[in-house]
């Protein structure tokens, strides 16, 4: 384990608060539409979501531009605002009387996670900014701020997860500290299984991929039940907390990044601790795989049969292939042991989704539409893009085994086939599967973004479980 001071997790993101009148001495912040004069005389600002101006003095320390006042707008003009003011200890905002409620909470969700750093240095020096303060006569707002807040520490949390270092961020370590964090969060408890439970039990991928590194898997399993809750949603991630790829093994180039490859479990612990901490009214059960795929004497080979949890079993093409063989042991586990009524997986799955959609937009497969529609409703209520990508039946075939019951890779599309193959161990019910291969790490900032794990995924699982929970049909 390293022996050097990490940054706490969760981070410490910035306050917001709400207040009725401007603080003396607090610099103030004006939020300037596109195309409208800027508030101070000689200075030019077009008003461009993002831009910001600071100005040598008087009341007004910076402009902030909020472009044509979308969604969007807003979560980029408090993200630059946050990044711009970040040598200052407070800043404040004055509010219009027409502001909406989702504008403050857009221009809230991008201060607090604009500011966002995560960074191992013997230098301890963070960023002055501690508080971010809305003047309105609106103490609605203040609620608005309050769920803003939950939801922007999820995705940070997502975050400090994902960008742990994995000489610190092993299964145990991870396990660990999501057991911790749940125990701080009234209703939500926390279960791990250590290598002999997950021996005893017969989870045969999780076992394989983890094999071959010293550091042991783990099962981390969160549960939250509301009383009177008539729906229950499990959601599983991706666990794997450093992938060398195994006996087939990745290139050096872009093999650092691999401490990310469990953003998907990152953003599933992220997600059930905020449902927890917002009290919403649906049960979940959140399970994370977490193994380390290494290379070593005892890691599985291509060729190999695994038997996964439940008796299915898995021919090994690929051993880089390693997250579907985690997932597969969860899935299967979660749904017989947990009959929920519906499943949503999150996984860095594949190559293939970054080819095709990029780096910011998440692929979507899913078994039933309205599940679907829901998903992708609320990532976009969040701020996060989800694409609908088909489950081609033409290539269910490929994932048929010849030497066992199911292929891991069979080769063709590649995040389809793997949709495909996880498709298998959901048992026939409503389920999604969300492939953040993409959007999960940025190179550099844009909106709320910053370089590093970005937390993808946390936001719209929140949004989404909210809505599930209200849908009694």
């Amino acid at each position: 384990m390293a022996r050097f001071p990490l940054p706490s997790v969760p981070t410490r993101l910035i306050d917001v608060e709400v207040a009725d009148g401007r603080r003396r001495g607090a610099d103030l912040a004006v939020l300037v539409p596109a195309g409208a004069d800027a508030p101070v005389a000689g200075v030019e600002h077009t008003g461009k979501a993002g831009e910001v101006r600071r100005l040598p003095g008087g009341d007004v320390r910076w402009l902030v531009g909020i472009g044509e006042g979308g969604p969007a707008h807003w979560r980029a003009a408090g993200a630059a605002l946050a990044r711009e003011a970040a040598d200052v200890k407070a800043v404040q905002v004055e509010l219009d009387a027409d502001v909406t409620g989702e504008q403050v909470a857009e221009l809230t969700l991008g201060a607090l996670l604009g500011g966002y750093r995560f960074k191992v240095s013997g230098d301890a020096e963070q960023p002055a900014l501690r508080t971010l303060r809305l003047v309105t006569a609106d103490t609605g707002h203040q609620r608005v701020v309050e769920r803003a807040r939950v939801l922007a520490g999820a995705s940070a949390l997502a975050r400090d997860l994902a960008n742990t270092p994995s000489n610190v961020k092993n299964p145990e370590w991870l396990a660990d500290t999501a057991a911790r964090l749940a125990g701080e969060v009234p209703g939500l408890s926390a279960t791990i299984r250590d290598e002999q439970w997950l021996a005893a039990q017969g989870f045969g991928g999780v076992l394989a991929v983890g094999g071959g590194s010293a550091s042991p898997p783990r099962l981390i399993e969160l549960t939250y039940r509301p009383r009177g809750a008539v729906r229950h949603l499990l959601l599983v991630g991706k666990g794997i907390t450093f992938d060398t790829g195994g006996l087939s093994i990745k290139p050096a180039d872009g093999m650092h990044l691999m401490r990310t490859d469990m953003a998907g479990g990152g953003a599933v612990i992220a997600a059930a601790l905020a449902i927890a901490s917002l009290r919403l009214p649906v049960r979940v059960t959140a399970l994370v795989p977490a193994a380390e795929n290494h290379v070593s004497g005892s890691s599985y080979r291509p060729g190999d049969v695994v038997r996964h949890y439940g008796g299915r079993t898995t021919e090994v093409s690929n051993t880089d292939a390693e997250g579907r063989m985690v997932m597969a042991d969860a899935l299967a586990y979660g749904i017989r042991r947990f009959s929920p009524d519906a499943v949503v997986d999150v996984a860095t799955l594949t190559g293939a989704m970054k080819v095709a959609l990029g780096l910011r937009t998440g692929g979507l497969f899913a078994t039933d539409d309205k599940l679907a529609d829901e998903i992708r409703e609320a990532g976009a209520s969040v701020g996060e893009a989800w694409w609908r990508m088909p489950l081609l039946d033409a290539h269910a075939d490929a994932v048929r085994g010849e030497l066992a019951d199911v292929k891991q890779a069979p080769g063709g599309p590649g995040g389809i086939t793997a949709a495909l193959f996880l498709r298998e161990f959901t048992e026939g019910l409503p389920w999604a599967h969300l492939d953040i291969a993409g959007p999960a790490r940025a190179e550099k900032p844009y909106a709320e973004v910053v370089p590093g794990a970005t937390g993808f995924a946390a936001r719209t699982l929140v949004a989404f479980a909210e809505a599930f929970g209200s849908d009694q049909a």
